[in-house]
Formats: structure tokens, sequence, C-alpha cells
């Protein structure tokens, strides 16, 4: 079992609204993360923080929703609240931030497949476009403890980045695994290549 996890408990203070509700290809961001998940992670676990009453309702379908108690303390929170409501028998888990939505489900396929090949020294299976490192990362149940053991002040790169020599990257042909949509101006040329 592979669970995916979707961060989505951001103020979105610079986008001026839920990033979590914009729209992709005719899809709110979280509707089309929950689904993309879907086809390849059981259960998909999506974290709230700021905006919950607003963004619950566009969770559709299989999307298992959690509340990070602390969402000022960043995006690590709510990847350890996550974390904490994984299922015993999971065996890795995928995550993504809200604000990457364009990432195609035949990826998550391949990182999927790619994970479930891995040999046993693999932690982490991740997406490469041209050379660069993107989204969903996959990783065992292992970085799962790891990461829940980290303090308030730690980061998850830290852990991504101490197991380099343990990672597995998968040279995909989307460049959806990069869009990183922070604020208006990003969202404006994501948006305007689609046209």
């Amino acid at each position: 079992m592979i669970a995916g996890i979707i961060l989505a408990a951001g103020a979105s203070s610079r986008m001026g609204s839920p990033k979590a509700l914009l729209d992709y290809r005719g899809e709110m961001f979280i509707a089309r993360l929950v689904r993309v998940l879907s086809g390849a992670c059981d259960p998909v676990i999506v974290a709230l923080g700021y905006h919950v009453d607003t963004i619950r309702p566009a969770i559709k379908g299989t999307g298992t929703i959690v509340i990070n108690p602390a969402p000022e303390r960043g995006q690590l929170s709510s990847l350890q609240t996550a974390l904490a409501a994984l299922p015993p028998d999971t065996e890795g888990f995928a995550f993504i931030p809200v604000d990457s939505p364009a990432v195609e489900p035949s990826t998550v396929e391949s990182l999927r497949a790619a994970f479930l090949k891995r040999g046993s020294a693999t932690r982490f299976v991740i997406p490469r476009y041209q050379g660069k490192r993107g989204h969903p990362v996959f990783a065992t149940r292992a970085i799962a403890e790891e990461l829940l053991a980290l303090p308030p002040t730690g980061k998850a790169s830290d852990v991504v980045h101490s197991h380099v020599p343990d990672t597995v990257y998968v040279d995909v042909d989307d460049p959806g695994i990069l869009v990183d949509i922070d604020d208006p101006a990003a969202y404006r040329q994501v948006t305007e290549s689609q046209s």
C-alpha cells in the first residue's frame, strides 16, 4: 500500500486566495491532485490548516482530510500531520504540495512502478525533467519515521538530501513535475501556457 499526501494547509497569503481552489485545466488544484494521486495511491490524505471550511467541500471521492493544528509552522508540520495518519500497513507514501497541480497521471503511475521495483536500499523515488527534480516524491515507510522525528525547526529537504545515495531518479517527459505556483504572476504564466 502506498499512500498519497497532498499538502494544502498554507495560508496562500502571496496568492491572496486559497491556492487549492484555483483552476487548472477545468479542475480545482485540490480536486485534480486527489484524482491524479488516487490512480496510484490509497489512501490519499489531504493536510489542511488555513481555509479548512472553504477547501473541504472541494475534496471529492477518496480524499481523507487531516487538520494541521499549527499550520503557521510551515510545510513540515503539515507533512508530519499527514504522516501521523498513515495506515499501519502502508509500505510507502508519495507527497506533493497543492501548488504543484500540473503533474500528469502517467507520471505518477511511472513513479509508483519504479517505487514497487526499487531495491531494498532505496529510500526515495523522485521524478526528474531535463535534469531538474520535482514532485511528487515517493518514499518508504522508514522515511516517514525520520520525518516524524524532525524537530519543529527541521526541514523535510534535509532528510531528502541525506539519502541521495539511496534515491532513484526517474526521468520523465513531464514539465508539470516542476510547476510551483506561489503567487498571481506564477499562476498567470501557467494559465497562459494552457491557452
